[in-house]
């Protein structure tokens, strides 16, 4: 007996066995406590159980920021050591209160005081304060430099896991810490064209945030100052990068022909930079172009050219960090899209599939994304039943994230299955608004 005990106890996760140790072995009991502490902390969030077995597994998805905290007052340790991925901006993990066990006096204000906490854990200083302070006569050197690189760094892999919404405004607070090294310290040129560049990638990074958040004049702005800084800086690589954003922007508004040329010129850049990742990513906004511009053949040529170009990968130089997570998953979602496009609704049900499943976990505004675009795809296909159980179901992962895209295409799934009068379509349709009004107040 004593050793079937031990075997059980190895099989369990880190947050599994923190609950055994807090007396919460049932879920119902669980699921109690994080709401108590919740109220007790003034955190807007809800939990389910679907969500909650999710976080027992061996590798749990990351909680969204306000989850975390409840998390954090909870068991009084960063939830990184319970397993899970994170921390995720906004989330409190330095300087906050823990929640006592069995107690309920908890100072709201102290708990909350330290909202950018994530941000001082992974590179980012906090509110008010600096980078490691500039050498004799406030010089710049190569370690404050890289200080500002993982920074941005950081960035990109927040909105990676949580989408635009909750990074933004750390991103804009980088990019002004940036321009202020530049305008008040002292550098050799060689640094100063490497702050200037990075000041160019953090635009652009505000602007990708803003497109992400559907504040698509802000990202044309951001956009703009990005290109500027390219092109004073004759710096192809950022180039390269603004072009193929603004590509991804005039499609999503109605723009292919717009998307079309913005793509090909990135290309034209993009060729010198030798990166097989770097010329398929912008070859599939080439084929989204094409298949919004109605034209199937040539969009899947170009979208067969940039299946060959990531299979030679091994052949080039790498990706730009900002380009990583382009591979087979956002090639299945093209080709998911293309076939959407084109009215081939089966064929883009396959592919969406297959996109799912090729997603890497660490992306979660995309796995949120895909789910609720083959959600869509199948309702087109006539899949309705399923249709309507994977929308339901896709609501734990749009938990997981902040991003307005995302949003939107909940509510056009919505829109879809209210369109079509089935028991499950109606059911669903009322589960999804009634999850999108319950997070709009809780905003």
């Amino acid at each position: 007996m004593d050793r079937r005990r031990h075997e059980v106890a190895a099989s369990l996760t880190p947050f599994e066995r923190a609950c055994i140790e807090h007396g919460w072995e049932r879920p119902a009991d669980f699921l109690q406590a994080f709401e108590v502490t919740a109220q007790v902390i003034g955190s807007a969030v809800t939990l389910t159980d679907r969500q909650y077995r999710r976080w027992r597994s061996p590798s749990p998805p990351a909680p969204r920021a306000r989850a975390w905290r409840v998390l954090y007052a909870m068991f009084g340790v960063c939830p990184t050591e319970l397993g899970f991925p994170g921390p995720p901006p906004g989330a409190t993990v330095r300087g906050a209160l823990p929640f006592p066990h069995g107690g309920t006096n908890v100072d709201r204000r102290a708990f909350l005081a330290d909202s950018l906490g994530a941000a001082a854990a992974t590179g980012l200083p906090p509110p008010g304060s600096e980078l490691t302070p500039p050498g004799r006569g406030g010089a710049v050197g190569t370690t404050h430099l890289f200080e500002l690189r993982d920074g941005l760094r950081s960035l990109y892999q927040f909105d990676d896991a949580y989408g635009g919404a909750s990074v933004r405004s750390l991103a804009v607070r980088h990019l002004r810490r940036v321009r202020r090294v530049i305008n008040t310290s002292r550098f050799p040129d060689t640094i100063g064209r490497q702050l200037q560049l990075l000041a160019g990638e953090t635009a652009e990074h505000v602007a990708w945030l803003s497109y992400d958040a559907d504040d698509q004049d802000a990202a044309r702005r951001y956009w703009g100052e990005a290109l500027a800084t390219a092109t004073m800086l004759r710096d192809a690589g950022l180039e390269t990068l603004v072009l193929a954003s603004l590509s991804l922007q005039a499609n999503h508004e109605g723009r292919p022909r717009d998307g079309l040329d913005f793509a090909r010129a990135a290309q034209d850049r993009a060729k010198g930079l030798g990166s097989p990742v770097l010329q398929s990513l912008i070859a599939s906004r080439e084929a989204r172009a094409l298949s919004l511009l109605q034209d199937g053949p040539a969009a899947r040529s170009r979208l067969a050219d940039s299946m060959r170009l990531i299979d030679r990968q091994d052949r080039g130089r790498p990706a730009p960090d900002w380009a990583v997570f382009h591979g087979h998953a956002e090639l299945d979602y093209a080709h998911g899209l293309m076939f959407t496009e084109i009215g081939h609704y089966p064929a883009a049900v396959q592919f969406m599939r297959a996109a799912l499943a090729h997603q890497d976990r660490t992306y979660g505004r995309n796995r949120a994304l895909y789910r609720l675009t083959l959600a869509r795809a199948l309702i087109d296909a006539g899949e309705v039943d399923e249709g309507s159980a994977f929308a339901v179901e896709s609501i734990e992962y749009v938990e997981e994230v902040e991003s307005t895209r995302v949003m939107n295409r909940l509510a056009e799934v919505t829109g879809r299955l209210r369109s079509v009068d089935t028991v499950s379509a109606r059911d669903a349709a009322e589960k999804l608004s009634e999850y999108a009004h319950s997070r709009e107040a809780a905003a």
